[in-house]
């Protein structure tokens, strides 16, 4: 046992004494390994066999790909158009709509015997802002003009009802939003609004104070006539 004892004993000394000896000579062992690693890395740069820098590959392609983007899509311009018809299919409504160039009232009166008629200072088809129709309503059983009927049945028009508005190659959809009963003695109509908004009044001569009804209605959607 002593034997066995003294054997055990003897393997550690060895081993305490290796590493000792090992633990001295590990400067000399790292200074000739640092010298072989700087020569082998040398002769790979030489002959080009080094791998890439994984940063500068993916600097590389960040750069590519910001270079590469492809630029905004330009906002196509608001196309501005003249109403030329007006159908409510709700209350069988079909007539046509001209759009004089002045304010006088004269001219303005005389252009509502044609039908309805979109107040010049007012916004146009695809504009922000409001599109305001004018037209004659008579409930006369015989009128001698058809165009004091124009805008008959407006005030039968609940929300939700739909409006189409034509230009001469887009039909122009819009929802009523209210339909109103109105003093000519209350503030005009306004034109300027927010998005795009439709306005129908009834009027017995442009000019002239009375009663009128006002159908105010949001745009929907637009679409070519021939799709």
């Amino acid at each position: 046992m002593q034997d066995d004892m003294d054997g055990f004993a003897h393997m550690v000394a060895r081993l305490i004494s290796a590493g000792k000896h090992a633990y001295a000579r590990k400067w000399s062992f790292l200074g000739v390994f640092a010298c072989v690693f700087a020569g082998s890395v040398l002769v790979l740069a030489m002959l080009d066999l080094l791998p890439d820098d994984p940063a500068a590959e993916a600097s590389s392609v960040v750069t590519l790909s910001a270079s590469t983007t492809t630029p905004a899509t330009a906002v196509s311009p608001i196309v501005a158009e003249l109403p030329v018809k007006i159908e409510i299919p709700s209350i069988k409504l079909a007539v046509s709509v001209t759009n004089p160039s002045t304010t006088n009232a004269e001219i303005l009166d005389h252009a509502l015997l044609s039908g309805a008629v979109r107040y010049p200072t007012s916004a146009k088809l695809g504009e922000d802002g409001n599109v305001v129709l004018f037209g004659h309503s008579s409930y006369l059983p015989v009128v001698n003009n058809p165009a004091f009927k124009t805008f008959d049945g407006i005030q039968k028009l609940t929300p939700g009802e739909e409006i189409m508005v034509f230009s001469s190659d887009t039909v122009y959809t819009y929802r009523v939003r209210t339909m109103q009963k109105e003093s000519a003695n209350d503030g005009a109509i306004a034109l300027t609004v927010s998005g795009k908004v439709l306005t129908l009044s009834t009027c017995n001569s442009f000019g002239q104070k009375s009663d009128r009804f006002v159908v105010t209605a949001d745009f929907v959607e637009s679409h070519s006539i021939s799709s």
